[in-house]
């Protein structure tokens, strides 16, 4: 075909002329690409990782990219804007990151978002979220890469100390008084509680307790202990219902005997007729005992086990040559009383109390 041109340029055109003409278009093609390498530009378009270069006649990036049909979203990443201007000189450098769809819960809600970072951490920055020191990611770390419909949970961590109180028993310290009776109980110091502070660390997820930790405690108020005094003093209720107050019992063996001359030898116009080994005039309430066993001047209650009334208080104020060991001699007024009483077996108890009020107003007791 060249050929046929050819033939027909040398048939039409002087051989000179011919030569010109084709120096004109070799001149007017070199021309032309010598001016579309001077106004075409260079660019390098990196699309999600995938690099393009071409050589475009575009004054813009967005007139770059329409050209190659390439689609820039708000939501994506572009690292020059679509109306700067390109550079001639030099390569350009488009890099485009297209931004991925992912769930952030957070706070107990869910957040759909877009985004074209690398790392969760900075999708977490990206969306104003600050963690706090205690706050963790459920199955991710900070450097794990984000993916398409990834979920980012985010789990707040809370830590507080409480404190709860607990009462201290206060302890019982019992105290023998001597001067009470057995049974008798009195409170001369009233017991107080003490008060006992623990510490715990209570650890919240998303606003739930996950943990409880002790952590100390301390006691912020002593126990303060209860003093209670209990009576040691022996005692018992007489047939008259009184309370007899006693630190020993005896048992013996009671008989009688009176001022007559038949139990004491003596007549009534003798100087110490009636008149007992201490001294103390002899009546009802007087006995005769063994000092040994006995010592003079102790006071007494004399009680008959059984139905029998009781000889009741009395003092040891007098002594006999037949009264020895166990055996006590008890006074009454008359010979039919002392055959009545004849010999019995007695309780006999030293009273706690030596100077008595109830002895000494008892009516069958000396003055």
């Amino acid at each position: 075909m060249n050929g046929l041109y050819l033939t027909f340029f040398k048939r039409i055109l002087p051989l000179k002329q011919l030569a010109m003409l084709l120096i004109l278009s070799a001149f007017a093609v070199f021309t032309g690409i010598k001016l579309y390498n001077s106004l075409s530009k260079d660019v390098k378009i990196i699309d999600n990782g995938k690099p393009i270069v071409v050589k475009t006649m575009s004054a813009s990036v967005e007139q770059a990219l329409e050209k190659l049909d390439i689609s820039v979203r708000p939501v994506d990443y572009i690292s020059m804007p679509l109306n700067a201007s390109l550079d001639n000189d030099s390569m350009n450098v488009i890099n485009i990151k297209r931004a991925v769809p992912v769930n952030l819960i957070i706070d107990g809600q869910l957040r759909e978002v877009w985004s074209y970072r690398d790392t969760v951490e900075e999708v977490i920055k990206e969306n104003g979220i600050t963690l706090n020191p205690l706050d963790r990611l459920e199955g991710l770390t900070l450097t794990s890469q984000v993916s398409s419909d990834m979920v980012i949970r985010i789990v707040r961590v809370s830590e507080e100390i409480t404190t709860e109180k607990e009462n201290i028993p206060f302890a019982v310290v019992e105290k023998p008084n001597k001067t009470m009776n057995e049974g008798e109980t009195r409170v001369i110091v009233r017991g107080e509680d003490g008060i006992r502070e623990k510490y715990f660390k209570i650890t919240y997820e998303d606003g739930r307790p996950v943990d409880r930790l002790f952590v100390n405690e301390k006691v912020v108020k002593d126990p303060v202990d209860q003093v209670v005094e209990y009576g040691t003093v022996m005692n018992f209720r007489n047939s008259r219902g009184e309370l007899v107050r006693y630190s020993k019992v005896l048992n013996m063996r009671a008989t009688a005997y009176t001022s007559s001359y038949a139990d004491t030898g003596k007549s009534p116009d003798h100087p110490t007729f009636g008149i007992t080994y201490t001294g103390i005039k002899a009546r009802e309430g007087v006995v005769a005992v063994d000092p040994k066993i006995i010592p003079l001047g102790t006071k007494l209650y004399i009680e008959v086990p059984g139905s029998a009334p009781d000889y009741g208080f009395a003092i040891a104020g007098d002594i006999g040559s037949a009264v020895k060991g166990n055996h006590i001699d008890l006074y009454f007024d008359t010979r039919e009383e002392v055959r009545k009483w004849g010999s019995k077996k007695v309780n006999v108890y030293i009273l706690n109390e030596q100077n008595d009020s109830r002895w000494k107003n008892n009516t069958n007791a000396c003055k």
